[in-house]
């Protein structure tokens, strides 16, 4: 088995990352921005996603068979909230 190609720098960089878009969202949710609040807040919550799929997850380096099954995995909750979300706003 290879040896890991992710070094302790590294990990060490994305937890800083993502202490720094936690910081982000706390910060988001205390200025008024109308209802850009969701859209700024989500695009953070979908970074943060993303590095720890990437880096702690070993996607990266994974082979091209491990992105597909992330992505159908990413897909498939995509429609899975996308019709929750589809079935509330029209009870409003």
């Amino acid at each position: 088995m290879d040896p890991d190609p992710i070094t302790k720098a590294t990990y060490i960089k994305v937890y800083l990352a993502l202490l720094a878009l936690l910081a982000a969202t706390v910060a988001a949710v205390f200025i008024n921005m109308g209802p850009f609040n969701i859209l700024v807040t989500m695009v953070i919550a979908i970074t943060k996603a993303l590095l720890v799929m990437l880096f702690f997850m070993h996607v990266r380096y994974s082979p091209r068979l491990i992105w597909i099954y992330a992505s159908l995995g990413v897909i498939w909750l995509t429609y899975l909230i996308g019709g929750t979300l589809t079935d509330v706003l029209t009870r409003i």
